[in-house]
């Protein structure tokens, strides 16, 4: 028996966010494009919710005007990849990135607090921000 492949079309950032503005997702649903897949981020849980806290206290105190702080921001690191990492650290701008999401450039420090997602943010992420040139994960 022969079978054919298996066809896949990747989304892009701009079908993705096409597809957000038509509401195709619901206000609830927190989702993620990562390679050119949407994928379910995992529930926040208390652990992890409190190690958010404690980062947007902390951050803001050191680093003060050095650095913007995002909490679960968009990063748009290719034409099919936008994940919203738990923390990320910028390169300060007047404008606070009003006119377009930060990109791999902008990034000093991005964070994923894996208590629940361990193995795909060191097996799927980690690779991800290192081939966008993400300095430090």
């Amino acid at each position: 028996m022969n079978t054919l492949p298996l066809l896949t079309k990747k989304i892009t950032v701009e079908h993705y966010h096409k597809m957000d503005e038509i509401g195709i997702f619901e206000p609830e649903e927190r989702v993620e494009l990562i390679e050119g897949e949407i994928l379910e981020m995992s529930p926040i849980g208390l652990q992890h919710a409190v190690t958010i806290n404690r980062l947007s206290n902390f951050f803001p105190q050191q680093l003060r005007d050095r650095a913007i702080m995002t909490v679960q921001t968009p990063i748009r690191l290719n034409n099919y990849s936008e994940p919203q990492p738990d923390l990320t650290l910028l390169q300060p701008r007047e404008d606070f990135y009003a006119h377009k999401f930060p990109t791999p450039e902008d990034v000093l420090l991005l964070i994923e607090v894996a208590d629940s997602s361990l193995i795909p943010d060191q097996e799927i992420k980690k690779p991800l921000y290192a081939e966008n040139k993400i300095p430090d994960y």
